[in-house]
């Protein structure tokens, strides 16, 4: 798991960074909204700690630009604000939990996890479009004009996750976690391997979408455009 801390407070920042790297989660660290926001449109981490009040611009407003431009990254607001009309404000504006100053770094784990486990929200279509394809998740069938092949159940879950996210840079453990599930045992390698043979899937319909690399992060899925 990659977490992205957002936060002022440089000495809290390197604290978390310390336990949470314990946990075996990787941590990046950005002190400042502007520069926060640049790394969270990067879509490379799986869950984002934002503080509230930060310098250039406030945590608040780095969630409703977030939420408008569509990235869905799970927002855990962290604040010194613990008022009731605070915490509405703050979940109104998009972020998934809230955590309020001082707290326990057993309490922050527990919100995580409790992040990590929440099943993927997907749209009620099963006929996804994208480039020159469609694919009916309900048949995990992939079809693209004069071509058409079936998919596996895991090949099909896969194409899925993609097809929902488009163009989104989707971190591997990510999809470890929404295409296997949160408590699977599973090698990273398989991943690898499924990769390869949807690459070969839309190869064999003769698909021009690309299922790309992105070296240290994930994949992605993208048009290319000849």
């Amino acid at each position: 798991m990659r977490i992205l801390i957002v936060e002022d407070d440089v000495k809290l920042c390197e604290s978390l960074k310390i336990q949470l790297e314990r946990e075996n989660i990787s941590v990046d660290l950005c002190h400042n909204g502007e520069d926060g926001l640049h790394l969270i449109r990067d879509k490379a981490h799986d869950i984002i700690l934002l503080d509230r009040m930060m310098p250039l611009m406030d945590g608040l407003e780095v969630l409703r630009l977030m939420r408008s431009e569509h990235i869905s990254t799970p927002v855990i607001l962290v604040t010194a604000l613990g008022e009731l009309d605070d915490k509405i404000e703050g979940l109104d504006c998009g972020a998934d939990d809230y955590i309020v100053k001082p707290f326990a770094f057993g309490e922050l784990m527990a919100r995580i996890r409790c992040i990590v486990r929440r099943p993927q929200k997907w749209e009620s279509s099963d006929l996804l479009n994208y480039g020159d394809i469609s694919y009916d998740a309900a048949l995990k069938k992939l079809v693209k004009t004069g071509s058409s092949c079936s998919l596996s159940k895991r090949e099909g879950d896969l194409l899925e996750l993609f097809l929902r996210n488009p163009g989104q840079t989707l971190p591997r453990l990510t999809i470890l976690i929404k295409v296997w599930g949160p408590d699977a045992d599973v090698e990273e390698g398989n991943l690898d391997n499924y990769i390869h043979f949807l690459r070969r899937r839309l190869k064999g319909v003769g698909s021009s979408l690309k299922l790309k690399t992105v070296r240290g992060v994930g994949y992605c899925l993208e048009e290319t455009h000849v």
